[in-house]
């Protein structure tokens, strides 16, 4: 079968192409950057056909390609809550753009993955989702419609949210919120719904629920991912803390940004359990309990085999993702700190050093700074440091690292050219900054580039100017030397 796949670098896209490619089907995914798709991963199928990117931006009509003339089933998986305030008219378009796009192919389905509805007042979340829902619903294809509590899996919100509270807090002071049922579903079980939609005709047009084995509370998701890990917590119910205080709380000491955590605060309050379970009769298969989601996402974990996380989505932090299109980092009206070292260690050596920056690996240099310059980001609204990075040793252009984003990485290791890293970052600041690494055959070269906004940001370059006189000749030492350990 022909498919279309929308926001295929995303969390569930990037779960569910594998899927629909492993059982024959033919795919177009369309991304917003060819240069951010993991393609590596899926030269096979590129080489074959089976698999074709199509580059466009659902907010900008003029931009989306041509389509096919016939068209299988078109998944529908863009979601904008965490890009900030005005979400709700973002999804709007995209979901207008997207009915009136498919107009012009012969398209035979529309599969969407929306939210359950509570039966009381709808979060902005959950109405703009099926504000979505019911765009799609109003063009001429046939819709089904999959609506998921929370999600399960190694990289899934859900999971990086409960597994950093219980992980960081051996008492935690929890909201109320903390009391209301939910429906946890594996992420595994929701790519099982999303393929077996298209082997059954009786989910066309339908809106079905799909969920677990297992209703608890939010409460019960803390204490048995805790039991899972083999820790003591100690969890306390208390009356006053506020959705206001509740999404400072939850930003201080999870990856999310306040912004999502404000959204993400909001549809917590919202009681979601499947109230139809008519599809498992139509899909049957296996529901993972809540117990199995986690023990099924550490093994991913523990080899690290994480296909996908929400943290390496854009909407994680605050990057444009028109950067990728002009990764040059300015040189105008910009201020620098530039470094050249020679090679002490061979150049792979060296490019694995500069690749491992940052995470659980630390930085060369005054590695307490770093983390200290991210409490400071956390407290001022920022990301912080918490995000890490999703892999050990490896990047590509669009993945979060600490408070930076990958904007190039290229090892130029076929023509052995000059390999060159560069990071935006997400932080705080009163300007744009770049970190950039440049390693050819005989130094390396690290800049660091600020493009200061008005006065304040002049005044924040030269009050951190002597902490960069410090750090930067130090970290670009060691670098060259291909050192990675922590300082």
């Amino acid at each position: 079968m022909n498919i279309l796949l929308t926001g295929a670098n995303g969390y569930i896209g990037l779960r569910l192409l594998p899927a629909l490619l492993e059982e024959g089907h033919r795919v177009k995914a369309l991304v917003r950057d060819k240069g951010r798709f993991p393609s590596p991963q899926f030269d096979d199928f590129l080489k074959d056909g089976r698999l074709e990117l199509l580059e466009g931006d659902m907010l900008v009509p003029g931009s989306l390609p041509e389509l096919p003339d016939s068209i299988g089933a078109a998944y529908y998986l863009l979601h904008s809550m965490g890009a900030g305030t005005g979400f709700q008219k973002r999804e709007q378009i995209c979901a207008e753009n997207f009915v009136q796009w498919l107009s012009r192919a012969d398209c035979r389905r529309i599969i969407y993955l929306g939210g359950l509805v509570p039966a009381q007042k709808l979060s902005s979340h959950l109405e703009s989702r099926e504000n979505v829902n019911r765009i799609l619903r109003s063009g001429d294809v046939d819709v089904t419609t999959l609506r998921a509590s929370i999600i399960v899996g190694s990289g899934s919100a859900s999971f990086e949210i409960i597994r950093d509270l219980v992980e960081k807090l051996p008492v935690m002071v929890t909201p109320q919120w903390t009391g209301t049922k939910c429906q946890p579903i594996a992420i595994r079980n929701v790519i099982g719904y999303l393929t077996g939609c298209l082997e059954c005709a009786d989910t066309i047009g339908q809106e079905l629920d799909i969920g677990g084995p297992e209703v608890l509370t939010y409460r019960t998701l803390l204490h048995q991912y805790a039991e899972m890990r083999e820790l003591k917590r100690l969890i306390l119910p208390v009356p006053f803390l506020t959705p206001r205080l509740s999404s400072h709380w939850l930003h201080l000491v999870t990856p999310t940004t306040l912004v999502l955590a404000k959204s993400l605060i909001e549809s917590l309050s919202n009681e979601t359990v499947c109230r139809d379970h008519s599809v498992t009769t139509m899909i049957p298969q296996d529901l993972l309990t809540y117990r199995e989601a986690i023990k099924t996402a550490f093994a991913k974990i523990a080899q690290n085999r994480v296909p996908s996380s929400w943290i390496n989505s854009l909407s994680s932090g605050s990057l444009n993702p028109e950067f990728f299109r002009s990764i040059k980092v300015p040189e105008h009206g910009v201020l620098k700190d530039r470094r050249e070292m020679p090679l002490v260690s061979d150049r792979e050596a060296v490019i694995q050093a500069v690749w491992s920056l940052g995470g659980r690996n630390g930085w060369p240099s005054m590695n307490w700074a770093w983390r200290v310059r991210g409490i400071m980001d956390l407290f001022a609204g920022g990301i912080g440091m918490r995000r890490g990075r999703s892999h050990p040793v490896e990047l590509r252009p669009g993945d979060a690292l600490d408070f930076w984003r990958v904007l190039l990485a290229d090892q130029a290791a076929g023509n052995n050219g000059p390999a060159r890293l560069i990071l935006f970052a997400e932080m705080k600041l009163p300007g744009e900054a770049w970190l950039e690494f440049e390693i050819t055959g005989k130094s390396l070269i690290q800049t660091a580039t600020f493009r200061p906004k008005g006065l304040l940001g002049r005044l924040y370059w030269y009050m951190v100017l002597p902490f960069h006189f410090l750090l930067f000749p130090r970290m670009a030492n060691r670098l060259a030397s291909g050192q990675k350990a922590k300082s």
